[in-house]
């Protein structure tokens, strides 16, 4: 069962970076440039258009990459953004305890008492869908997750004692949120990061299939996924395309805490 993990977080690696090489080098290795109409709409597979074109002529190949590497930094910078949120805030609440962390904890059990989707599309709906605002609501909403697991990880470090000897010699706050605590709860907080990075992912994509994620002129491959949606009534595959660049992604990146969580408890025994 191990050698199988491992044999799956290898192989997941290799998607990864493989995809990840593609899209970085997406202006030197496609053969269009994304928004170019290159021939019918829906062209089938040739040699041509290896994917086929999209619903404007567009070449699919070439639109995958580039909405890759829009994808990608946008779930990216989102987790990276909900991490340092709700860590912050997680350990903040758990050092200082007592009302600090009353108040900090039930704002944050009202934020999550609201499905994310609908909080987000409530978000975007007032202040815009620009990249930006897109990235901040999701890492705010996606940083109440983080702040929960934070703050119960360090709940149990600011009981002991090496803790309590570090209140008595009257350490900052900020010491004791990143030097007392932080460190110890480290290894948890990689494999959360690949857990917290699926879910942005997913919501990006949910978003701009349902039109308040990525705008034009950039795309996604959430927004590529809602642009060919009425093909897939005529047998015709282009919608397909990115929701399986979608699905290798999720399960790719899933593969690889499995191995981490696999590789933690082996060298814990």
């Amino acid at each position: 069962m191990r050698k199988l993990i491992v044999l799956q977080g290898v192989a997941s690696v290799t998607v990864l970076v493989i995809l990840a090489v593609l899209v970085l080098l997406a202006p030197y290795v496609s053969p269009y440039v994304w928004d170019d109409v290159v021939g019918g709409v829906w062209d089938p597979v040739s040699m041509v258009n290896w994917l086929g074109t999209d619903n404007l002529g567009r070449d699919m190949y070439s639109r995958l990459l580039y909405a890759g590497r829009v994808t990608l930094f946008v779930a990216l910078a989102s987790t990276v953004l909900s991490l340092v949120i709700g860590t912050t805030v997680g350990l903040f609440a758990a050092v200082k305890g007592g009302w600090v962390d009353t108040v900090l904890s039930r704002l944050v059990d009202a934020m999550m008492s609201i499905p994310t989707l609908i909080f987000a599309l409530v978000i975007l709906s007032i202040l815009g869908t620009s990249t930006p605002v897109l990235i901040a609501t999701i890492a705010v909403l996606d940083s109440t997750r983080v702040f929960r697991l934070t703050r119960a990880m360090a709940a149990d470090i600011v009981v002991l004692e090496y803790f309590e000897a570090a209140l008595l010699r009257r350490d900052s706050v900020f010491r004791l949120m990143f030097v007392e605590v932080l460190p110890n709860i480290l290894s948890a907080k990689k494999t959360e990061f690949g857990l917290r990075f699926c879910n942005n992912f997913l919501e990006i994509a949910s978003l701009s299939f349902l039109g308040m994620g990525i705008q034009p002129p950039l795309t996604d491959w959430g927004s590529m996924v809602r642009d060919n949606a009425t093909i897939i009534s005529f047998g015709g595959i282009a919608p397909l395309i990115p929701a399986t660049a979608i699905a290798v992604v999720t399960i790719a990146v899933n593969l690889i805490v499995d191995w981490t969580l696999e590789s933690g408890s082996r060298h814990a025994q």
